[in-house]
């Protein structure tokens, strides 16, 4: 990845708190940050956008984050790129599903600053070193 230009984030949750949270952290990590709050939205953004990593809360309304996971994950385009679940959501079972449908992390609300940029910083550098 080019140094010079920073890493691409999208935040895909219906909860603008969690975006304005999530985006503040990463920002303060060097990250361009670009967000949805509407998952048909968001799945559009992360298709048509040059998008390093994916944040994804799993319960969005229209198209939950398993649903958009799998969706990305089986198209060659977009299977490199890592997601991360962010989610009140923090059952076995759930973690279970989302490592499934090929999230690369899952993060349970609420957010602890470190380990988000941590787990950010450590699938950028495994995925674009």
């Amino acid at each position: 990845m080019n140094s010079s230009v920073p890493a691409r984030i999208l935040i895909i949750d219906d909860d603008l708190t969690v975006i304005k949270l999530a985006g503040a952290i990463l920002s303060s990590g060097g990250y361009d940050v670009i967000s949805s709050t509407d998952a048909p939205v968001g799945l559009e953004m992360a298709m048509k956008e040059r998008v390093d990593l994916i944040v994804l809360d799993v319960m969005i309304p229209m198209i939950n984050g398993f649903n958009i996971c799998r969706l990305l994950k089986s198209q060659e385009k977009f299977k490199k790129i890592p997601v991360v679940l962010l989610t009140s959501r923090s059952e076995d079972e759930d973690r279970k599903i989302g490592l499934e449908v090929g999230a690369d992390e899952y993060i349970a609300k609420p957010l602890n600053r470190d380990h988000f940029l941590n787990v950010v910083n450590g699938l950028l550098k495994k995925h674009h070193p």
